[in-house]
Parts: C-alpha cells; structure tokens; sequence
C-alpha cells in the first residue's frame, strides 16, 4: 500500500500523518512519499494493490504546480484492479472547493483505477473533528480493500 501526498502549508500532511497512524495501528504497512521530496513518480503506482493519495487543491481549483506533472504522467498508466482513496485539504474561501481531489478522481477512474467514492475532503486545518474525519476515512479504506480482496 502506498500513500503519496502533496502539501504546501502541512494541512495535507498533517491528514496524511493521521491515515498513515490509523492504517498501522490497523495492521497494514504502507509506503509513504511526498511528491517533490520523495523518490516517487506517477509510474511507480503499478507496484502498488492499493494508494491512498492526498492534494491540497491550488488557488480557485487548479492542481498545485507539484502535482501537475504527476496528473499528466499518469494518463499514460494502467491502474486497472488497483483501489484508490483520494484526500486534501481544501479553502472554503474559493466558490470551487476541493476540486483537485475531483481532477485526481476523474483521472484515476479514467486509468481503470477503483476510487473510493468518499473524497476526504478538509477545510484547512484540520481540527479534531477532521482528525476523526482522517481516521474513519482510514477505516473506510481498509475495510473496502478487504471487501475487494474477497
């Protein structure tokens, strides 16, 4: 399992580092990247059954510029019978909220991936309701994966 995130002011980090916790204490190991820090490319994916895979959405709902090449990299890839659950963090300020997650769902469907139809999505910080949030949507995708696996 794999969980590859963008972020630019921790909020999408701070979500990661909430799921990460909660698929370990549920049993499962993962590999975490962060894109731009890590050694981690859009075609490394297909080594992975399962990818959790967070963005902040960027300005009035664009992709942020590290994520860009990752979304068109993946256009050329196969994720067929490969589970995704997408989460950010988001700024309700904008009239299109969260929309990166949206861009990244279409796309991972687009590839044959199964992406989970809750998209987590968080207004800024997140607080601990949101931290909650983090660990049910954590749950929710380990539980759809054993499903997947039957």
């Amino acid at each position: 399992m794999a969980l590859v995130f963008a972020s630019m002011s921790g909020n999408t980090e701070e979500m990661a580092e909430v799921i990460k916790e909660e698929v370990k204490a549920n049993g499962f190991g993962l590999e975490v990247f962060q894109i731009d820090i890590d050694d981690i490319m859009a075609f490394d994916l297909v080594n992975y059954d399962a990818i959790l895979f967070g963005t902040y959405t960027w300005g009035d709902g664009e992709l942020p510029y590290e994520v860009e090449s990752f979304y068109e990299d993946l256009e050329e890839l196969d994720l067929s019978n490969k589970f995704v659950g997408l989460f950010g963090s988001c700024d309700s300020y904008y009239p299109r909220y969260g929309t990166a997650l949206d861009i990244m769902a279409e796309r991972f469907t687009e590839i044959g991936a199964e992406v989970m139809e809750t998209l987590l999505k968080v207004d800024l910080t997140p607080d601990q309701a949101d931290v909650e949030r983090c660990q049910q949507f954590a749950r929710q995708f380990i539980e759809r994966l054993g499903q997947k696996a039957q």
